[in-house]
């Protein structure tokens, strides 16, 4: 196979310099997808003919001086419940209806990432709706992790996060509800932003939580997730819950320097019910020492009411799916895989008491964590203390036990902005991860922090060895 640019910032300045094409970018995207698709269950809809039309297009836009920016030519994907100009979109269920995509139009996501010269891959594999597990009983893929193909890509940006990791694209579109970004880019080893609610618009996606769903950017690098972020982001009218917000530079401010950065540390062993891998706490506390190396100021903190914040992003996400899902879980129940069933199903004994009860719970956890960020700028914590799951231990009669020791839940009820990165593999030769949140609106800060720590390591460029033996060598 071609060697071709590791990052998508890398691959832009091959782009800017000439030394590739973003045909041939895109020609290494498919061939990887071509030999390994079949394996990892990345897509649920591949586009290969139109992408090469965008990226013969693209090509010739540069030739004439008429680049449209760092994404024009670079190859990504779109999880399956973004809406775009092509194809249908599955939401991977048997339940979802086409008349939905009819009713809501293209995403702004979508729509925004094409105008800017992005080559869309195809669609990408997600938990049904964005919950529940693989079910094998439905003529949908599974997603497999190219660490370990016996292993979870993680859920439910699955095809986001193990597509990034083997190569099949640059960079992809993620949903985060309970981590659904950061869970699969842990997994996986790659870079997950959850932004800050409201930063990037969710119309045309399907939703799952409506006052939980964070739409965000999935790739190798902090720079990366950067650059599609200053496209992704942005109000849209046609989201009530975007916000009026200028899209910034955020690629801008990657200095490398974090000196006169206040970093508060929470270990969240306490809360490790499932266990801690061994060789976790060492590569968490190599990590804390690149943010000193880097000039930061880094403490120890508790973060405050984890349970609560826990229980509070379960019982919203769930009562509002379940709002919006009860027609067809009345008329189409056995449409729905055995997961996906039992977690809505199980909304049935919350009562509007109980929802009301959790958001009077979110906005006291919300002052308190804003006060927090009076005496820290950033606050880092593990994106969980356990690597991907093996798809047999999966019990989709018990979804949640999926996420053994994964504490990314915490924060989408508070809305904060907060980056998953890799940094090292476990005791088992799977990636673990730390996760890095701001201050609502403090992207710039939180990509930062990131980069200064990609600037110095290198985890973040480790491959899976499926995808550098023999013929992909």
């Amino acid at each position: 196979m071609t060697a071709a640019p590791e990052t998508l910032a890398e691959a832009n300045r091959a782009l800017v310099a000439g030394t590739t094409t973003a045909v041939e970018l895109t020609e290494c995207a498919i061939e990887r997808a071509d030999q390994l698709d079949s394996q990892l269950g990345v897509f649920i809809a591949r586009t290969t003919e139109s992408a090469r039309v965008a990226a013969e297009l693209s090509d010739r836009r540069r030739r004439a001086g008429e680049s449209l920016g760092p994404l024009d030519g670079i190859p990504i994907g779109l999880k399956d419940i973004v809406s775009d100009v092509e194809g249908q979109t599955t939401a991977q269920s048997l339940a979802h209806s086409p008349a939905w995509q009819e009713t809501v139009g293209v995403s702004s996501v979508a729509r925004r990432l094409r105008a800017a010269g992005a080559v869309v891959m195809g669609k990408l594999t997600t938990m049904e709706f964005a919950t529940g597990l693989p079910d094998e009983t439905k003529p949908f893929p599974t997603p497999r992790n190219p660490w370990d193909v016996d292993r979870w890509a993680g859920g439910s940006s699955s095809g986001s996060g193990s597509g990034v990791a083997s190569g099949m694209f640059l960079g992809a579109v993620g949903t985060d509800t309970a981590g659904s970004i950061r869970i699969p880019s842990a997994f996986n080893g790659i870079t997950g932003l959850k932004p800050t609610f409201g930063r990037v618009p969710k119309d045309g996606v399907v939703p799952l939580g409506f006052t939980l769903d964070h739409v965000g950017p999935m790739a190798r690098t902090a720079e990366d997730c950067a650059l599609m972020l200053e496209v992704m982001a942005g109000h849209s009218d046609s989201d009530p819950c975007a916000a009026h917000r200028p899209t910034e530079s955020w690629s801008s401010a990657l200095t490398g320097d974090l000196r006169g950065i206040r970093i508060g540390v929470d270990t969240w062993e306490r809360h490790a019910a499932a266990g801690v891998d061994p060789d976790q706490p060492a590569l968490f506390q190599r990590s804390l020492d690149v943010l000193r190396d880097a000039g930061a100021t880094v403490t120890q903190l508790e973060v405050p009411m984890y349970a609560e914040a826990m229980a509070v992003d379960m019982i919203v996400m769930l009562s509002e799916a379940h709002a919006f899902h009860a027609p067809d879980l009345r008329g189409r129940w056995e449409d729905y895989g055995l997961a996906t069933r039992v977690l809505l199903a199980s909304a049935d004994v919350l009562t509007g008491a109980d929802y009301v009860q959790a958001q009077r719970v979110r906005r006291v956890l919300r002052t308190r964590v804003d006060g927090l960020f009076e005496s820290v700028d950033l606050v880092v914590t593990p994106s969980g203390h356990l690597g991907a799951p093996l798809l047999s231990d999966l019990d989709p009669a018990n979804a949640l036990t999926a996420l053994p020791s994964v504490h990314t839940p915490y924060w989408n009820p508070l809305g904060n902005p907060t980056i998953a990165l890799p940094i090292g593999l476990s005791s088992v030769g799977t990636p673990l991860s730390m996760s890095i949140s701001g201050r609502h609106w403090d992207e710039r800060l939180v990509l930062r922090a990131a980069d200064a720590v990609q600037r110095r390591t290198s985890e973040h460029l480790a491959k899976p060895p499926m995808t550098t033996a023999g013929a992909l060598s």
